[in-house]
């Protein structure tokens, strides 16, 4: 075990799976802290599970990120078993339905923007307040490649993506000189178990994906995790307001 965010405590939330746990697993390795939070309480715990065979320490909270006094709930818990917040990876999120928005329906509009965008909305509002009492802090955004350009058939889930992006920006502006620092990462194409059928039921259509992407393959949700980490950790102490895309280079050209 390294010490990249050793003597860090913090919390990642839709850390049951894809992304979130990898991301919790990549901290944990690097010596922090960690409060592992999803909706769904059996893949939080098996992410616990796997953090303490690597010797790591975490902990399990069970929160619903749509709901703001859930979310309340997680940041108090966290910092009452740790002691502080040093960072958050606020990464629960969910698809949308691809249709052309003249189909979409208003309850499905409805529930990604509470998911994906007020989720993180309450996550930040809540993780800034801890952060100040303890001298600062690291956020980092789980945004999508979808929130650098637009998508047909997916208008909620980019626009909450978009969102994000500039929810970062602000945020970044009001509380860097607080010492709190916030960033997004813009994943591309990844390995997750969501987008696991994909690549399993079209490989045709995944290996054409692939051949347009300059590294030529998707990321593995480790790659999103390490970002995640390497924004949160001393080694990018100067770097806040940014949505840096992890994409094997497929926006660069855009």
């Amino acid at each position: 075990m390294s010490i990249l965010m050793k003597n860090k405590a913090g919390l990642v939330t839709g850390a049951g799976s894809g992304i979130g746990r990898a991301s919790a697993l990549a901290f944990a390795r690097e010596g922090a802290k960690v409060m592992v939070s999803d909706y769904n309480q059996e893949l939080g715990e098996e992410t616990i599970r796997l953090i303490k065979l690597e010797g790591g320490e975490a902990s399990f909270f069970k929160c619903d990120v749509s709901d703001e006094e859930q979310v309340k709930l997680l940041i108090e818990a966290t910092v009452e078993r740790f002691g502080k917040l040093d960072f958050a990876h606020n990464n629960a999120g969910i698809s949308s339905p691809t249709v052309p928005i003249g189909e979409m329906k208003t309850e499905d509009w409805d529930r990604t923007i509470k998911i994906n965008l007020y989720g993180v909305f309450f996550c930040i509002k809540h993780e800034v307040n801890a952060m100040l009492k303890n001298g600062g802090g690291a956020i980092v955004n789980t945004s999508s490649g979808s929130g650098i350009e637009g998508n047909p058939n997916m208008a909620p889930y980019t626009a909450s993506k978009f969102a994000i992006n500039g929810l970062t920006r602000s945020v970044a502006i009001e509380y860097g000189k607080h010492g709190i620092r916030i960033n997004s990462i813009c994943p591309g194409m990844t390995r997750t178990p969501l987008n696991q059928t994909f690549f399993e039921n079209s490989p045709e259509q995944a290996e054409a994906l692939q051949a347009i992407i300059p590294l030529r393959r998707v990321s593995e949700p480790e790659e999103q995790g390490n970002a995640a980490v390497w924004l949160c950790s001393d080694m990018a102490k100067y770097i806040t307001g940014v949505a840096l895309p992890v994409d094997g280079g497929f926006v660069a050209g855009k």
